[in-house]
């Protein structure tokens, strides 16, 4: 009978190390600073995705958009979507993004997996919220953003001396094609 209960609470202390270890997790690079004063109802709408570092999820994938809107929750609802060349289909994906702090300051959470969240920072935006330098929580994911298909190259310029200046190879971003 003990020796259940060892093992239960052994289990119980795994469970919280495990908890605890997710939700202290950085979000943001070590370099990067996440817009501060941020104003989240500007920023809600359609966004073009000009540029990334390619990952598992977007793989393959042109034409790419991200949605943002509110909740009732007060968090914002993410709505990212694709078109899979190879597959010749559209393919989306809705999860959810939350505030890691203070609402004015740009660094959150999202998350399309359940409980599970990655770091999500506006990094760069300029004064319209027409165009966003997004960073994951670490050197493998980056984004470009545009409220249209297209982005000045002086902007784009400046949002890669910021990445690379935080540590990102630019050289591996992937250009995205909206042709649909």
């Amino acid at each position: 009978m003990k020796k259940r209960h060892i093992v239960g609470a052994l289990a119980l202390v795994g469970v919280g190390v495990i908890l605890s270890s997710c939700s202290s997790k950085k979000t943001i690079p070590e370099k990067a600073k996440a817009v501060q004063d941020f104003d989240k109802s500007k920023y809600l709408g359609k966004w073009y995705e000009i540029a990334r570092l390619d990952f598992k999820f977007e793989e393959g994938l042109n034409n790419t958009t991200a949605d943002y809107s509110l909740m009732k929750s007060g968090k914002i609802k993410v709505v990212n979507k694709g078109y899979d060349v190879e597959k010749d289909k559209w393919k989306k994906s809705t999860g959810k993004a939350k505030f890691v702090g203070n609402e004015n300051v740009a660094m959150l959470k999202v998350s399309f997996f359940g409980p599970f969240y990655a770091g999500y920072n506006v990094i760069a935006i300029d004064e319209d919220y027409k165009y966003a330098l997004i960073a994951g929580d670490s050197l493998d994911n980056l984004w470009i953003l545009s409220r249209e298909k297209s982005i000045p190259l002086e902007i784009t310029s400046e949002y890669m001396k910021i990445a690379e200046e935080i540590g990102y190879n630019t050289a591996d971003l992937i250009w995205v094609q909206h042709t649909k």
